[in-house]
């Protein structure tokens, strides 16, 4: 990961704000935000894993099968 890429990402969007009214967000609220963004990835991540390990498991089945029937391709 690039982290010199997440920051200027997060510098072009301050920069390109709409409103003028637009409030500092302290390091932590920053943090927050980061640290749940990643909880939230990996949770995501976590579960498409578990989704490809279903598919592998039923096109493993599915071969099998094949198998069982004399299809050999």
């Amino acid at each position: 990961m690039d982290v010199e890429d997440l920051e200027s990402a997060i510098d072009s969007a301050k920069s390109n704000e709409v409103s003028e009214k637009s409030v500092p967000v302290s390091q932590d609220t920053e943090v927050g935000f980061h640290r749940g963004a990643l909880r939230t990835l990996m949770a995501e991540r976590n579960e498409l894993v578990k989704m490809l390990r279903n598919i592998e498991a039923i096109a493993e089945a599915h071969i099998k099968r094949l198998k069982e029937l004399g299809e050999n391709s």
